[in-house]
C-alpha cells in the first residue's frame, strides 16, 4: 500500500543527527570503532539527590496518573526561584511558567501556536535547525538573519533595521549561541527587544546553555518590558544532564503563556510526576554543582580546542557553551569535505557546521559530552591524518 503524505512534510528533512546516527551505527556494524563528538547530549549522570528522588517518587503507586498539562504547582514555583535568584527576574508562578517536556517541545509549541501561511520567521544563521524546521511545518516562510565573526555572531541590528519586516511574526534568538559559543549582552538584547517593540515582532529566546562555561549567565527577562514581546525557553538537559528526561519551560506573559497552553493540552498530557519532583530537586541545587560541572568541561574544552587544531582549525577562545567551534583551514573546499575526510580516516565524527546555515560552511563543532580521555584519543587518531591532495 502506498499512502500520500502530508504536503508540510516536502519542506522538511529528516533531523541531520537521525540521519547521521544511523550512518555512525552501519559503520560499528562493520566493526569501525566510532568516536562520535557531534552530539550535545551530556554524558555525565544528574545529581544523586535528583535520581533519588526520581526513584522514590516513582515507587509511589500514587504518582503514576495523567498530570496537569501546566505541570505542578512545585514545580513552576521551583521554576519562578531558580529564575529569581540567578537572573533577579520574577515571575508569577501560576500565570508566568509553562513546563514542558523539553524545550525542542516548545520551539515547536510557539511555532504552531503563532505561525500559519504567508507569515514569515527570522531565523539565525548559523542556528538551531529546528527553528526552521518548525516555521516550515507550520506553514510560514523562513527568513535567515546573516551572524558573523565580524560581529561576534551577534545580530547585525543596522542590517536587520534596513529589512522590510513587515510578515515577520516570531524572530528566533539563542545565547549563549550554539554553534557559535557567542555570549549576548544585555545591551544587545535591549536593542532586539526595541526592534521587536516597533516592529511588532514575537522575540523568542532559547536558553538552554547558560550556565556550561558561562561566568555571566542571562536572561532576555532581565530586560524590563522584555515579557511585552518576548518569550524564554529554557532546558534542565544540558545544565543538569537531564537531556533523555525531557524538562524544560517555557516563560513569558501570562497572555502568551496561555495561548501556547491551549495548543500543547491537544497534544499531550502532562509529564510523569516523579520527573517533575526531581526536576524540582535539580532547580534546587547550589552553586557547587554548577562549578564542579564546569570543571569538568573546561579540560573538556581544552583537549577538543587541541583536536581541531590538530587538524588545522583556528579557535576563538572566548567561547561559552557545551561546543567548541573552529574555522577549517583554507584548503579545504568545505566543513563538511573534512568532517568526511576525519571520519573516513580516523573514526571520528565532528560535526560540519553547514548544516546549521550558510554562514557555518567553513566550521567543525566539537561537542564536550565525552569524557577528556576520549577526546584526547579522537585527537591521537586525527594527529597523524593524511593531507589533502591538491587538485590537478
Amino acid at each position: 500500500m502506498n499512502f500520500r503524505t502530508a504536503d508540510r512534510l516536502s519542506h522538511v528533512k529528516e533531523y541531520y543527527f537521525s540521519r547521521k546516527l544511523r550512518e555512525l551505527n552501519k559503520l560499528r556494524a562493520k566493526g569501525v570503532d566510532v568516536i562520535n563528538l557531534g552530539i550535545g547530549s551530556p554524558d555525565l549522570a544528574p545529581d544523586p539527590v535528583v535520581i533519588e528522588t526520581l526513584s522514590t517518587a516513582a515507587a509511589d503507586s500514587t504518582n503514576h496518573g495523567y498530570q496537569s498539562y501546566a505541570g505542578i504547582p512545585q514545580l513552576r514555583s521551583a521554576f519562578a526561584g531558580w529564575y529569581n535568584h540567578h537572573f533577579g527576574v520574577a515571575l508569577n508562578p501560576d500565570l508566568e511558567i509553562l513546563p514542558l517536556i523539553g524545550s525542542k517541545e516548545g520551539i515547536m509549541h510557539i511555532s504552531m501556536t503563532y505561525l500559519q501561511e504567508g507569515d514569515e520567521v527570522l531565523v539565525p544563521d548559523p542556528g538551531y535547525p529546528s527553528y526552521s524546521a518548525t516555521a516550515k511545518l507550520a506553514g510560514a516562510q523562513v527568513r535567515t538573519y546573516p551572524l558573523t565573526p565580524e560581529k561576534a555572531w551577534q545580530p547585525d541590528l543596522e542590517w536587520l533595521a534596513a529589512q522590510d519586516l513587515t510578515k515577520v511574526r516570531i524572530m528566533w534568538l539563542n545565547y549563549p549561541h550554539m554553534p557559535t559559543g557567542a555570549k549576548a549582552s544585555l545591551a544587545m538584547f535591549s536593542d532586539l527587544i526595541d526592534l521587536a517593540r516597533r516592529q511588532n515582532i514575537l522575540l523568542c529566546h532559547d536558553n538552554p546553555y547558560a550556565f556550561i562555561l558561562n561566568d555571566e549567565p542571562l536572561s532576555l527577562l532581565q530586560i524590563d518590558g522584555a515579557q511585552d514581546v518576548a518569550l524564554e525557553l529554557t532546558s534542565l538537559s544540558k545544565t543538569f544532564n537531564m537531556a533523555g528526561w525531557r524538562v524544560g519551560a517555557v516563560v513569558g506573559h501570562s497572555d502568551r503563556i496561555n495561548e501556547i497552553l491551549k495548543f500543547k493540552s491537544n497534544m499531550d498530557s502532562g509529564m510523569f510526576r516523579p520527573i517533575q519532583l526531581a526536576a524540582i530537586k535539580a532547580l534546587e541545587l547550589d552553586k557547587n554543582w554548577y562549578s564542579e560541572m564546569n570543571i569538568i568541561y573546561r579540560v573538556r574544552r581544552s583537549e577538543a580546542e587541541r583536536l581541531l587544531k590538530s587538524v588545522g582549525c583556528e579557535i576563538d577562545s572566548d567561547q561559552v557553551g557545551m561546543f567548541v567551534w573552529g574555522r577549517i583551514p583554507d584548503q579545504y573546499k568545505s566543513a563538511e569535505e573534512l568532517s568526511d575526510k576525519v571520519l573516513d580516516e580516523s573514526g571520528v565524527f565532528i560535526t560540519p557546521g553547514h548544516i546549521f546555515g550558510s554562514q557555518g560552511e567553513r566550521y567543525l563543532r566539537v561537542s564536550l559530552c565525552s569524557p577528556k580521555e576520549v577526546i584526547e584519543q579522537a585527537r591521537q587518531r586525527c594527529s597523524p591524518m593524511t593531507p589533502l591532495k591538491s587538485e590537478i
